[in-house]
């Protein structure tokens, strides 16, 4: 595959997961939107949602004016090289800000100097896996700043909370988490949760828990049961849409454990707002895409 024809499919990449809402997710907003009741600032509120998702597919335009970070996974073959590949994205996402489908959004942490191509150190974020299959693929997540600003990470014990080194001390920190974000994050959201691992590891694992479907069920019967019990009793907190109240706070859970070390026992939160922009493909060594991962 040469540079252009990967570089090309990248950007289309980029485009789709910036305006078009996988669907997973549009069937958890219809679903909460006709829970809703008529006449409520939580219905008006997934009407907007739905409003936004149509015109953004059809304009080609981004589900939010935020694109924020951009996360790619990428597993590649012996055929693949990490330098290729990252010169041929960060061309992708310098001509996908030209476009609009992502907003100038890097900014120099010291001088405060936006690139206005969204490069820069650390931007975009890419982390390669080798693969032994013959295809690249290639996961996308587009995370907003303020559904990052509410993710969080516990210690456990924690006293505050009352929440002992156990699974209902990891319960406790969830649903508080969901407490303090309080509709802030652009709920509706979704949590991705690790348990355990080191304070890096949390948090890279925590995400990585986005790009799971919404519908699928856990390997971990353990999980799978907390996934669903934490949803409903997030839910039950009539936190709502956007902080609105309502019968929806959260649309899903996604959980997985990480060995930690005796001394240490933490739970990283990662929050997702409603605008779930994540997507993925496989590609082939003569640059033919094979399928859509969210599509």
């Amino acid at each position: 595959m040469d540079a252009k024809t990967l570089q090309a499919r990248l950007l289309e990449l980029i485009r789709r997961t910036s305006c078009e809402m996988p669907p997973d997710m549009i069937r958890l907003i219809d679903k909460a939107w006709r829970k809703e009741k008529k006449g409520t600032t939580a219905k008006y509120a997934f009407g907007v949602m739905r409003d936004n998702i149509k015109l953004a597919s059809e304009l080609s335009q981004p589900l939010c004016q935020d694109t924020g970070t951009i996360i790619c996974y990428v597993e590649r073959p012996d055929w693949l090289r990490e330098r290729e590949f990252t010169k041929a994205f960060e061309k992708a996402v310098v001509e996908a800000t030209r476009k609009g489908y992502l907003r100038q959004n890097s900014v120099d942490s010291i001088t405060g100097k936006n690139s206005g191509t969204n490069l820069g150190p650390g931007s975009p974020v890419i982390h390669f896996h080798e693969t032994s299959a013959k295809s690249v693929t290639v996961r996308l997540l587009l995370k907003g700043g303020g559904c990052e600003n509410v993710s969080t990470q516990y210690t456990l014990p924690d006293t505050a909370l009352g929440a002992g080194r156990d699974l209902d001390g990891v319960r406790k920190c969830v649903l508080d988490s969901v407490h303090q974000a309080q509709g802030k994050g652009c709920g509706p959201g979704v949590l991705g949760v690790c348990i355990g691992g080191d304070r890096g590891t949390g948090y890279v694992t925590a995400k990585e828990q986005l790009f799971r479907d919404l519908d699928d069920v856990n390997e971990d019967k353990v999980l799978a049961k907390m996934e669903k019990q934490l949803v409903r009793e997030a839910n039950s907190m009539g936190i709502g849409p956007m902080g609105f109240g309502g019968e929806t706070t959260l649309l899903g859970i996604k959980m997985s454990a990480r060995n930690r070390v005796p001394a240490s026992f933490f739970v990283s939160v990662s929050y997702m707002c409603w605008a779930y922009r994540r997507n993925g493909f496989k590609i082939s060594a003569n640059g033919r895409i094979g399928r859509w991962l969210h599509s």
